[in-house]
């Protein structure tokens, strides 16, 4: 929302002190200009990227388009320095929570950040078909944490959150946690999830995930070196928004135009594991 007119800007200015007013009322127009072209960037340059097909993910979730655009940043990068890796968790250039049966015949590879709202918008109308087809071993999905609203925004909400996520996943609980991040996130400007009680409150939601290991983890940041590493592949990888969704390496914002449901995501699953044998689930 833009500032309203500072009040020296109202007429009846007391013109005993011309100088001192006419300087004071200079500061609070350029101070209002300053906002509204701050204000006008930002909108035209969400609105060229829409248009221009700049972001990469803009996948139709119940009627609507996701869409959420990136100017780069984040919450710094490790280069080469080692980090800390959760159980089952891929390490390398490009570090990744997997979920699903690792023989599944299909592969997404999803790119997101915990406070991006068009992440959340993917995740809550594309949710049940992907537990549907990872539960039934046609799917397995690679998750990789990014960090662009911290950067973008400020805060370290996205840093802290994926942090807790990584210390589900070292519990063996990622996927339930994952979901109640997704379903209590805060408005983007809020951020909430830069306070590790409240993501230690949230983990209550998951049956057995709160303990003592847990909460030391979040409270230390004990997997943040993964989490910038995971956002520095992201940012080295041209990718230009959240979420990054690649079926089976086919970015998903090239195939018809972006314009993917959840019905259709799972008719190209299917489609692709045609003649190929799932693995039984144990």
């Amino acid at each position: 929302m833009r500032p309203r007119p500072s009040a020296s800007l109202s007429p009846g200015v007391n013109h005993n002190h011309d100088g001192q007013d006419r300087d004071r009322t200079n500061s609070a127009r350029e101070r209002l200009q300053a906002q509204r072209t701050k204000d006008r960037t930002r909108a035209r340059r969400i609105r060229q990227a829409v248009v221009g097909g700049a972001v990469v993910a803009a996948l139709a979730v119940a009627g609507g388009v996701a869409v959420w655009v990136s100017s780069g940043g984040g919450s710094g990068s490790t280069g080469d320095t080692a980090f800390a890796l959760p159980k089952k968790a891929s390490d390398g250039d490009k570090p990744a929570v997997p979920v699903g049966t690792a023989g599944a015949p299909s592969t997404l590879v999803v790119w997101e950040d915990f406070r991006c709202p068009a992440c959340q918008q993917f995740e809550t109308g594309f949710r049940p078909v992907i537990h549907q087809l990872q539960d039934s071993g046609q799917l397995k999905t690679e998750y990789h944490l990014a960090t662009l609203i911290d950067g973008n925004a400020g805060g370290t909400g996205s840093l802290n959150a994926a942090n807790a996520a990584l210390c589900a996943q070292d519990a063996g609980k990622f996927r339930e946690y994952h979901d109640v991040l997704y379903s209590h996130q805060p408005p983007e400007q809020q951020d909430r999830f830069s306070d590790k009680k409240y993501l230690i409150q949230l983990a209550g939601k998951v049956d057995g995930l709160v303990s003592d290991a847990f909460t030391t983890c979040v409270r230390t940041g004990r997997f943040d070196g993964f989490v910038r590493k995971s956002n520095q592949a992201f940012a080295q990888g041209g990718f230009r928004g959240t979420p990054t969704v690649i079926l089976n390496g086919k970015d998903l914002a090239q195939v018809q135009g972006g314009q993917v449901t959840p019905a259709e995501l799972k008719k190209l699953v299917l489609a692709a594991n045609k003649g190929k044998k799932a693995p039984v689930q144990g």
